[in-house]
């Protein structure tokens, strides 16, 4: 039953102006120019007599990846210059990633390529392995990278002939879920096929990835990334859009549905219910974005509203509800399942949008039907000045606390956590300048993801597309 607007303000009132329902993850603040300009210096320490991070990040003199001492990274693949085990070069554009075991104890790593238009655009695109291609025009895909024990690496294709693969998200089954940034028709952008859904690709049977089929269920429009519950069944999934701004989607599978490897793909089109978020605030007041928030451990309520025609056969589906239907948000980037709930990103905000801000993370809470906000980054006011953040990418929970979390910013680009109790502090900095010592212009990055054992941090910098492995002395991180 909804959760109505009467409910949850006398919930709040009964919890205290609502921050209460936010559960035992504590509220994760990080505001360069504001919270975060206060609690960390550029050295990695903070001005609350702690030390959150690492230490400072140190040069790196191969001018790839600056690391905090005692830390490492290790190239696993690199675009034009590794290779397939078919022989072709790494395709380009890294992005979304995720890590699973693999035989024999390897790890298996599933990566997108966000490639779109035609394939002549590109120098690498993913190549058109017989079987695994969905449309022949499209540029995208899916690569997997086996990382043995003894640190050979070997790399084949998953899925080939989709477009702009961007984030994505793995599954409580062992496979990844890979989302179409566009909203590309047949005759359109030269595709020969509609293009904006999800596919499934299983690192572990290359056999099960023929065929590809779109799990039309879950909706065509500007996916980012997706997520599962491995409780309710229910999958979570974001949309990178803006004229109107994009949505938050929730896909309830239809009664009696039990998820598994390959069943997604055995769905009806309009299997399930796909909705939309309706958020209103613990005065009962409607929320018609997200970007309204502008203090850590704000809580909206959630009603979820339904998408009238989830293929957008005429109509894209952010542009089928009218105001006041649903709440939208710039920018709904990366998610990651973790502590009971979702971690949803908006990346940034700006004049499309109520209130400007260069990034926030929510938690969504099923049971309760709320989101929190944990996350909050002011408007960076100098993108070129080491030590701030803004623009969070994908994200990840990590196994030693708090988050891990990309930056696709303005200016210098970095990997930083931030802990349970909102200290932020860097990991990594990208230095491979694509632009010129006067201009300096630095890629984002992306896919970051830990492996199955915690050992290893794995990320990518998308341009021109390289995957690295950092390792060091990881630890759980102080409050």
């Amino acid at each position: 039953m909804p959760l109505t607007r009467r409910d949850f303000t006398r919930r709040s009132a009964l919890t205290g102006a609502g921050v209460a329902l936010a559960g035992s993850v504590g509220a994760l603040a990080s505001a360069p120019g504001a919270l975060a300009a206060e609690e960390t210096t550029q050295d990695g320490t903070d001005a609350l007599g702690g030390a959150p991070g690492y230490g400072p990040l140190l040069p790196d003199p191969k001018g790839l990846l600056a690391l905090p001492a005692g830390f490492s990274y290790r190239v696993l693949t690199h675009s034009g210059r590794t290779r397939l085990e078919s022989g072709e070069f790494t395709p380009s554009h890294h992005d979304g990633t995720a890590a699973f075991e693999g035989p024999r104890g390897s790890t298996l790593l599933v990566n997108n390529h966000e490639l779109g238009g035609p394939r002549a655009k590109w120098a690498h695109p993913v190549p058109l392995t017989e079987g695994l291609v969905y449309d022949p025009a499209a540029s995208g895909g899916c690569t997997v990278v086996e990382v043995r024990r003894d640190g050979h690496t070997a790399e084949w294709v998953g899925i080939a002939g989709t477009a702009t693969n961007c984030a994505g998200g793995s599954t409580p089954w062992g496979t990844w879920l890979t989302c179409e940034e566009t909203e590309d028709k047949a005759g359109q952008n030269g595709m020969t096929k509609d293009h904006g859904y999800v596919f499934e690709v299983d690192p572990h049977d290359g056999r099960a990835n023929r065929a590809p089929k779109p799990l039309k269920a879950l909706g065509r429009y500007a996916h980012e990334a997706v997520v599962v519950d491995p409780k309710r069944g229910d999958l979570y999934l974001t949309e990178d859009a803006s004229g109107p701004n994009g949505l938050l989607y929730r896909w309830t599978p239809p009664h009696g549905f039990r998820h598994g490897r390959g069943k997604l793909r055995t769905l009806a089109d309009d299997a399930g219910v796909l909705k939309a978020p309706k958020c209103f605030d613990s005065g009962g007041r409607f929320v018609d974005d997200l970007s309204r928030a502008t203090k850590i451990g704000t809580v909206y309520g959630v009603d979820w509203v339904e998408v009238p025609d989830r293929d957008a056969r005429t109509v894209p589906v952010r542009e089928q509800f009218d105001d006041g239907d649903i709440t939208r948000a710039r920018k709904l980037e990366g998610m990651w399942w973790g502590d009971g709930g979702v971690y949803v990103v908006a990346s940034f905000a700006r004049d499309e949008s109520p209130v400007p801000h260069d990034g926030q993370v929510w938690f969504y809470h099923p049971a309760r039907r709320t989101l929190t906000l944990k996350v909050l980054l002011g408007v960076n006011p100098d993108p070129s000045r080491d030590g701030a953040f803004d623009g969070p990418d994908n994200i990840t929970v990590s196994p030693y606390g708090g988050l891990v979390i990309a930056e696709d910013g303005d200016g210098i680009q970095h990997l930083f956590g931030a802990t349970e109790r909102g200290r932020t502090y860097p990991i990594a900095r990208n230095e491979l300048n694509a632009g010129t010592p006067e201009k300096p212009s630095y890629s984002e990055f992306t896919g970051v993801t830990f492996s199955p054992d915690g050992r290893t941090l794995y990320a990518n910098i998308q341009t021109p597309g390289i995957m690295l492995a950092i390792t060091g002395p990881w630890r759980r991180r102080r409050h």
